[in-house]
């Protein structure tokens, strides 16, 4: 299983994939208040995710997400489930 620590730079560069342009992207990165994250962006991160990682990211934990912390965390519980 992946690390948090192995998992967080590929987290970080899919998000910055989707950010703003000039909008840096850090552990404490809030998607929505900082990125303006859309359901669109979402919904494109979490394809990105699960097609980089041949998962399948279940919408209902979405709500308890707020950043890239959180994100990654989640990821990885995920990923230890398979």
């Amino acid at each position: 299983m992946p690390t948090y620590k192995d998992l967080l730079p590929i987290v970080t560069s899919l998000i910055q994939s989707l950010a703003p342009a000039g909008r840096k992207v850090g552990e404490d990165t809030d998607l929505v208040a900082d990125l303006e994250f859309d359901s669109l962006k979402v919904m494109s991160l979490i394809e990105q995710v699960e097609d980089r990682f041949d998962v399948s990211v279940p919408l209902n934990i979405l709500p308890d997400i707020r950043t890239v912390r959180d994100f990654t965390v989640r990821l990885q519980a995920i990923l230890g489930e398979n």
